[in-house]
């Protein structure tokens, strides 16, 4: 492995990369190393996580009574068997 000094980084490009560490838990080496390795195509970044909003129509469109039968209906999922835990 070879070691590697970058000069002429200035303090705001600094301090965007240590916070994105600490954001990502890692040090800032590894993610500059991942990030120069994403950045010449020697790896695949990972995707963002999709957003679906497919289901929007759906919230909030239960009636009260309707929400009412569906807690009684899904109440006895709540209760703990302590059988099945011993």
């Amino acid at each position: 492995m070879t070691n590697l000094s970058i000069r002429g980084l200035d303090d705001k490009a600094l301090a965007a990369l240590e916070r994105r560490a600490a954001k990502e838990d890692a040090s800032v080496n590894t993610l500059v190393l991942r990030l120069i390795e994403q950045g010449l195509g020697l790896r695949r970044a990972k995707p963002a996580l999709t957003r679906h909003d497919d289901l929007d129509a759906l919230a909030g469109s239960w009636r009260k009574q309707e929400a009412r039968d569906f807690e009684r209906a899904t109440a006895p999922f709540v209760k703990v068997d302590a059988q099945l835990w011993e």
